[in-house]
């Protein structure tokens, strides 16, 4: 186990001005709080945090985040305190412990949101300082790294999760060296077989081609030096993660992989970069479609650096990056290359340690930042976040020339909500390169594209299964619950409406808001969509605004024929509608035939939660032809009756639910609907072969089929049937009537 004086030595290698007391003092308290605890291998406990704090000394961080690094886990699993550390080494580094310190009391449904609220809380402390970042990585590889002596399952659990969120984010803030350590980790435990296999045969390329791999690198230094260009060159082996995740996703065996080996180019100025370019290009042939620059178009990570492929010396494939020092260093460290230090005048700490919030890697953290303060619920972060981690990237331009990068796969309705929130939802067409291209085009790189907005418009919500990216989904979410808020908080407006003139009261939405807070509401809008979901009866709205009225029921309002209807439609398509105020039951059953027509169909459309307003029907179903009545049903839309239904009577002191619907049914739209029949049939060898053959002959469709034998001789069976209408049905009935397999046969309502 490394001693105190070991890590000092470590620090001042790189920073010579270290503040040993600093060290020293977090070296002993996080030692004596760890005191006896062990780890699973029985070394002890505090030789984690010790180690954690040597990988960030090889990244050159300063001695705050080392000492960061061990105190880390001194809230979670000592005695220790925020506030106790907080007084022994600043608030600051305080904060940075607690920002690491795992949630434990939470009261969480699944494992899932626990990971969820684990990762929002991380990254929300590395959004206030990304020191928290480095260590809680530095942290996750030295756990990797001693996982063998843990049990399997947990092994197994720590290393999907280090594959779905460690890996990916280390490779999203620029640490390419930490990611392909984590994911190589990740691999041999959760598929130890394909790791010994790819492992095995990358030693045996390796030997075969160490004379070549050796050739290249001097061909490639002499022709550097033919051409003034001072580099160094290095070749480097691909990851076996990388070769199985290659092998898998392009379906190619290992003979065909032909960037198993790759040469670095590292020179002192970008200048020298595009001159080392030119170079190779000048000497061998560049493959087609093998050259990306990352210099001029930086990654989302901040990572820079030319790529290109040549058929070079010996007619062999080699790829090849070039880059500045500078530019290398950011590749490896990512975010910990762009640290600068400076002296804090004393301050217990010693010293700060800043990052630069102004790169492209801050840049993405700042909008999955975004995405949390949205709302989503934890599974939704996490599944956002987690699209946006594993996604490699295409640059796209507005006609202005913003440059726009989004993860592949990209439609452009994702950039339509990169460039805005209000783009995205106004969005109603594309052009990508002067083209009107359907929405779903999935955009290459380089692509111009720009975006035809309409203000009326309300991004569908089927978009969500179409973009990829975090920001549009939590976007088309929003704004789809939005609609639907609005659409219920209409439907609640003439609810209270008509609730307030039945009792003879005056209704204004100004009315409401001195009384928000009985009922518990923080504005109008919630009040009027709480009524429209039936969350809040229109009662309670009226007794709130007005203490001392008595509920009189009015059983008589006047016809629904006689008022203005709202269309709506169920989840299948049908169109119902809805008129502005509702007859009383007793009213509506004195007309047994066909629905009353409403003067006109000027309605709006009522839109729900599966994309329009939930609408569905009683047990015993309703066809076109019944006369037929809605019921709201609390928190999940409208139930449709039809009006002879027994049922209804449930709902006789509730007259505030009950609303007037008819059937409006498109020619064009073939639909069955839903309809319960009972038959008596005669127990005897083919009776039910028979009724089905019936029913088949008269294009109905049988959904479900209960059977109760009530009498020896006599079978009872409930059908529930899918018929096109009344007529349909009656049709129906009269020709089972006639079997010479059923005794008796009634539609059943309830």
């Amino acid at each position: 186990m490394m001693r105190q004086y070991e890590l000092v030595e470590r620090v001042q290698r790189y920073k010579p001005d270290v503040n040993e007391a600093l060290l020293n003092k977090a070296y002993v308290y996080a030692m004596q709080k760890h005191g006896h605890q062990r780890r699973a291998s029985g070394a002890p406990y505090f030789s984690h945090p010790l180690e954690v704090a040597a990988i960030l000394t090889e990244m050159h961080l300063d001695e705050a985040t080392i000492a960061v690094a061990l105190l880390h886990d001194t809230i979670e699993d000592t005695s220790a305190t925020r506030a106790e550390i907080d007084e022994l080494f600043g608030p600051d580094l305080g904060g940075l412990v607690e920002g690491l310190t795992k949630l434990k009391k939470l009261d969480l449904v699944s494992k899932k949101a626990a990971q969820a609220e684990n990762l929002r809380k991380l990254l929300l402390a590395i959004s206030q300082d990304v020191r928290v970042l480095l260590v809680k990585l530095a942290d996750r590889l030295h756990n990797m790294r001693t996982l063998d002596h843990m049990p399997e399952e947990k092994r197994l659990r720590i290393a999907e999760e280090t594959m779905e969120i460690y890996a990916p984010l280390a490779g999203r803030m620029g640490m390419q060296d930490m990611r392909e350590e984590l994911e190589e980790l990740a691999f041999r435990q959760l598929n130890p077989e394909a790791y010994r296999a790819v492992t095995e045969r990358l030693a045996d390329v390796f030997e075969r081609n160490r004379g070549v791999i050796g050739e290249i690198e001097q061909a490639l230094s002499r022709l550097f030096e033919q051409y003034a260009v001072k580099a160094e060159v290095k070749s480097r082996q691909k990851k076996p993660w990388s070769v199985f995740r290659k092998m898998e996703t392009k379906a190619l065996s290992f003979e065909q992989l032909s960037d198993i080996f790759g040469f670095r180019v590292v020179v002192e100025t970008v200048e020298e970069c595009y001159r080392a370019l030119g170079a190779i290009h000048a000497t061998w042939s560049m493959v087609p479609g093998r050259f990306k620059d990352y210099i001029s178009t930086p990654k989302q990570n901040d990572y820079r650096s030319i790529h290109t492929t040549i058929v070079g010396p010996s007619r062999q494939r080699v790829e090849l990056q070039i880059r500045t020092r500078a530019m290398d260093s950011v590749a490896e460290y990512g975010v910990a290359a762009h640290s600068i230090y400076k002296d804090n005048g004393g301050r217990v700490n010693g010293s700060s340690h800043q990052i630069s919030k102004d790169t492209n890697a801050y840049a993405w953290l700042r909008r999955t930042i975004e995405a949390l303060s949205e709302g989503d619920n934890p599974e939704e972060f996490l599944e956002n976040t987690k699209l946006e981690l594993f996604q490699d990237q295409v640059f796209c331009f507005t006609p202005k020339g913003r440059l726009i990068a989004l993860p592949r796969g990209a439609t452009p309705i994702d950039f339509a909500y990169a460039v805005h929130t209000d783009v995205g939802d106004s969005c109603v067409g594309a052009k990508v390169n002067g083209r009107i291209m359907p929405l779903m085009t999935e955009l290459k790189n380089g692509d111009e594209v720009d975006i035809i907005r309409s203000k009326g418009q309300v991004p569908p919500a089927a978009w969500e299964s179409v973009v990829v990216t975090g920001k549009a989904r939590s976007a088309i979410r929003r704004a789809t619950k939005n609609a639907i808020r609005k659409q219920y908080s209409g439907l609640g407006a003439r609810i209270l409406e008509r609730s307030f003139e039945r009792a003879g009261k005056p209704f204004s939405r100004d009315a409401l808001k001195p009384i928000l807070h009985r009922l518990a509401r923080k504005d109008v809008e919630d009040v009027l969509a709480a009524v429209g979901r039936g969350e809040l009866s229109s009662q309670d709205v009226l007794h709130a605004l007005y203490p001392d009225y008595k509920d009189e029921r009015v059983t008589q309002v006047p016809r629904a024929r006689e008022e203005g209807w709202f269309n709506l439609r169920n989840a299948a398509g049908m169109l119902f509608q809805i008129p502005g105020r509702s007859g009383s039951r007793k009213g509506r059953r004195k007309d047994n035939g066909e629905a009353a027509q409403p003067p006109g169909n000027g309605g709006v459309p009522i839109r729900g939660v599966s994309g329009d307003l939930p609408v569905r029907f009683a047990p015993e179903g309703a066809v076109p032809g019944d006369r037929i009545v809605g019921i709201m049903q609390p928190g999940s839309g409208i139930t449709i009756y039809p009006i002879q239904s027994p049922s209804l009577t449930a709902f006789d002191d509730q007259p505030e639910r009950w609303i007037d619907v008819r059937w409006d049914i498109d020619e064009n739209m073939k639909e069955r609907f839903p309809a319960r029949i009972e038959v008596a049939a005669i127990n005897a060898p083919g009776s039910l072969a028979e009724i089905a053959q019936v029913i088949a002959a008269n294009d109905a469709n049988i959904h479900k089929l209960t059977m109760t034998r009530t009498a020896p001789d006599f079978t009872e069976m409930v059908f529930d049937l899918e018929v096109w209408d009344l007529k349909h049905l009656n049709r129906l009935l009269s020709q089972l009537k006639d079997s010479s397999a059923v005794s008796t046969v009634r539609r059943v309502n309830g």
